[in-house]
């Protein structure tokens, strides 16, 4: 049977159904899950592939401490932006008897891979224990369908609640002090946090995107307005329209589309995006061999200037060196209209996955 697992967005959920490595997707008005509250799913962590920053824990460790267990992926922008909420509740309430954990639970194929996993660990100086759930165990074992999601468990082992995507981080906190007061701390920090993060971490407007999630990705593809189509499983010569639509996106040059991304066979490729945000996110990979890809970035035709994203110069240049999500634009002003962003490629072999916004 397939497993159905969503994906948290500042508009709507992306409902993605799971057969062995091929993926489809339909988004629609969010739509809460069944509640899990009452239950005592803490099982499911002896399904972890392995573990971070920890030795393995089970529900007989964790007895009779409050736990809030957090389901991420890196390359995810929103699992991103929570992320310096969740380090700074580990921090503060860790000698009251709070215990966190990070399930990685991967959406695509490379987030499965230790070392890439770590690295991101490194990255973004997370030092709380991480589950892998690269076979979805303990996904399924709460039965969690949204990245991010939280759900904060009492002393004695029972999910009391649970929040799904980003935003209302002092309810989230105060259920933490609820759940450690009913342990019985007493010495326990006040006030709630005001965590403010970096880079791609960085706290977005949601009101103010109007741009989606985006797979290239052929079986989650939307929105492609290169003639023709996009060819799965084949290698094609594609061009860029000459006009974009909102929120539509081509590419220009020798791609074959796999599925979960597209890689370029030939130099000088490109992919355009027209969008409406204050940030732009490309969840890419470099060669298949790990040559690094050299790559420049156009706003509106031009160099980004003051708006280009943390990954970039502000003529535009980066490097692709590892698979991660890389911030390419990041507007100084805000979004106030629709830009034409243009990522062009010198070398051939990138991986491209996702486009997210912020």
């Amino acid at each position: 049977m397939a497993t159905v697992f969503r994906r948290a967005r500042m508009q709507f959920f992306c409902f993605v159904t799971l057969a062995a490595t091929v993926f489809a997707t339909s988004c629609t008005p969010a739509q809460e899950p069944p509640s899990l509250v009452g239950s005592r799913p803490l099982w499911s962590l002896t399904g972890a592939t392995g573990w971070l920053n920890s030795k393995p824990l089970t529900a007989n460790d964790l007895k009779g401490k409050v736990v809030l267990v957090d389901f991420w992926t890196y390359s995810c922008i929103n699992c991103l932006r929570s992320m310096p909420y969740v380090e700074a509740w580990a921090e503060k309430y860790k000698t009251s008897g709070l215990v966190v954990i990070g399930v990685h639970s991967p959406e695509f194929g490379f987030e499965q891979q230790l070392p890439n996993v770590q690295k991101a660990l490194r990255k973004y100086g997370i030092g709380f224990p991480v589950a892998l759930d690269s076979r979805m165990a303990i996904w399924n074992g709460f039965h969690n369908e949204f990245w991010p999601a939280d759900y904060f468990i009492d002393a004695s082992g029972k999910v009391r609640y649970e929040h799904f995507g980003e935003g209302d981080y002092p309810r989230e906190e105060q259920w933490i002090q609820k759940l450690l007061r009913e342990r019985g701390a007493t010495a326990m920090p006040g006030g709630t946090v005001d965590a403010q993060g970096e880079g791609a971490e960085a706290a977005t407007d949601l009101t103010r995107i109007e741009s989606p999630e985006t797979y290239i990705g052929y079986a989650r593809a939307q929105r492609f307005a290169s003639h023709g189509g996009i060819a799965p499983d084949a290698t094609r010569l594609y061009a860029l329209p000459k006009h974009l639509w909102q929120n539509e996106w081509g590419l220009s040059g020798k791609w074959a589309d796999r599925g979960q991304f597209a890689v370029l066979e030939a130099p000088g490729g490109s992919i355009a995006f027209r969008f409406h945000a204050r940030d732009l996110h490309l969840v890419l990979g470099p060669a298949a061999d790990g040559k690094p890809i050299r790559f420049r970035v156009l706003l509106d035709g031009a160099a980004p200037g003051n708006d280009h994203g943390a990954d970039i110069d502000a003529a535009g240049n980066g490097v692709v060196r590892s698979y991660r999500l890389y911030q390419l634009i990041r507007q100084r002003g805000g979004a106030k209209k629709d830009r034409t962003f243009t990522i062009e490629f010198e070398d051939p072999g990138v991986q491209a996955f996702a486009f997210t916004f912020g």
